[in-house]
């Protein structure tokens, strides 16, 4: 917007320049000219009183010399009569044609010749006939002092412009200014920091934006307290009826499926308990700290292995032998490998085989959790938030845990056709939190190419 002021500043002032510059060069340059052939106008008629007297040569030799200022800028010739013969003194630019013509026709006339102009000025003479003054107004006379005063004026004009530049960028940066608080403000809450505000100030439209940007930014963060509070209390509700769950695995006895059900609740009260905590709790500003995911994967794997030995299951887990960072807290990718795998559970038959691989680049690291289940009818629509939510025992939400993970380090999440035969979830995630996702067709073809190099 600013250099779109400058822009519109210099083009306007250019042209008020061209329209007033122009025409006044041009006037310029025409009275150089008037003022050149002035002047040689008056060198003729200096010339004329001696004419009128007499026609000797001697005489006008000596005339001629008193009124010029170089000896090759007047020619005199006077025809001969009778009783006197021609005269024809100094130097001629002008065809003879043309002063012979002026002779009979006594008009006076300008000459365009080489090197200038010759303005021929008849005469009359005591002899009774006429003469005819010559007199050469060269190119540089004529064009005398307009190179310095196109000069001037292009200076003017540039002086101009420039300080119209200047007066815009000016104007321009007390406008922008209020804009650029404004946009900084609002990438800044983008990324979370709700204590945001902006300055009323500027133009009145910039201060209406910026009203209206604050009232925002207080619904934002109101809607977040109300967010937080009522999911702390939905999940402080869990508690109540989780204390009677634990109190009964007690008397459960030792085996290893109560024991299993033991840990699971316990495993379930933890999770409620850091719901409530997150949910009162205020999040920073900064980025979110990373995690192992190897170290990740090795621990819900351990739990979600117990279910799968009760149900027969085969399961298998490669790459989660050496540490693997990603840009994504613990908890966090905890939540989406257990909605991944969870999926697993609740839609393959008891003995449907799965496996979870890890895959780390450069650039990207790659979760597979595949299966040898029925496969997915459409994954396009299983991606979207809520589908599924009629579906026994599914709220449409696992998945969508999934993606937003997977979109908080620049990556994604598809899904496809297993090895095993089922459904392959791909969980696609950027090594940097600060890396933008790659889109259309190129990211598709950077992660499949990125997926095979670690599959072969």
């Amino acid at each position: 917007m600013r250099w779109a002021l400058i822009r519109v500043s210099l083009a306007v002032t250019a042209m008020v320049v061209i329209a007033f510059a122009v025409p006044l060069g041009l006037v310029v340059r025409e009275l150089a000219r008037d003022r050149a052939l002035t002047n040689g106008e008056r060198q003729a008629a200096a010339i004329a009183p001696a004419l009128a007297i007499t026609t000797d040569r001697p005489q006008l030799q000596r005339a001629m010399a008193t009124t010029q200022d170089r000896p090759d800028r007047i020619g005199l010739t006077v025809p001969a009569t009778g009783y006197t013969p021609a005269v024809d003194l100094g130097s001629h630019h002008a065809p003879r044609a043309a002063i012979d013509r002026a002779v009979l026709d006594g008009a006076a006339a300008t000459l365009r010749v080489p090197g200038g102009y010759a303005l021929l000025r008849p005469t009359a003479v005591s002899s009774g006939t006429v003469a005819v003054v010559e007199v050469f107004v060269p190119d540089r006379e004529v064009t005398r002092g307009v190179a310095t005063a196109w000069l001037v004026l292009a200076g003017v004009g540039l002086a101009l412009m420039a300080g119209s530049v200047v007066v815009a960028d000016r104007l321009g940066s007390r406008m922008i200014r209020p804009t650029v608080r404004l946009a900084g403000a609002a990438h800044r809450l983008g990324e979370g920091d709700l204590g945001t505000r902006v300055p009323e100030d500027g133009p009145g439209e910039l201060r209406a934006a910026a009203a209206a940007f604050n009232a925002m930014a207080d619904q934002v963060v109101r809607l977040l307290a109300a967010e937080r509070e009522l999911a702390a209390d939905l999940s402080h509700r869990l508690r109540t009826p989780l204390t009677v769950l634990r109190l009964n695995t007690a008397a459960l006895g030792g085996s290893p499926a109560a024991d299993q059900t033991r840990a699971a609740v316990a495993q379930l009260e933890r999770e409620v308990d850091q719901i409530i905590r997150t949910a009162r709790q205020q999040r920073g500003t900064g980025r979110p700290a990373g995690c192992d995911a190897a170290e990740v994967i090795r621990e819900r794997m351990a739990f979600w292995s117990a279910l799968a030995e009760d149900e027969a299951r085969e399961v298998r887990h490669s790459g989660a032998d050496r540490p693997v960072l990603v840009p994504v807290p613990r908890a966090d990718l905890a939540a989406a490998l257990d909605a991944m795998l969870g999926n697993v559970f609740r839609h393959t038959p008891e003995g449907t085989a799965f496996a979870v691989d890890v895959h780390s680049t450069g650039e990207a690291v790659i979760v597979l959790v595949s299966d040898a289940g029925p496969g997915v009818a459409e994954p396009a629509a299983a991606l979207r938030r809520g589908h599924g939510a009629g579906t026994e025992g599914s709220t449409g939400l696992g998945l969508d845990i999934v993606r937003r993970v997977a979109e908080s380090t620049g990556g994604d999440v598809t899904i496809g056709r297993s090895v095993l035969g089922g459904a392959e979830i791909r969980l696609w995630l950027g090594t940097s939190a600060a890396q933008p996702p790659v889109p259309g067709r190129r990211a598709r073809r950077l992660r499949d190419r990125t997926a095979r190099g670690r599959l072969r």
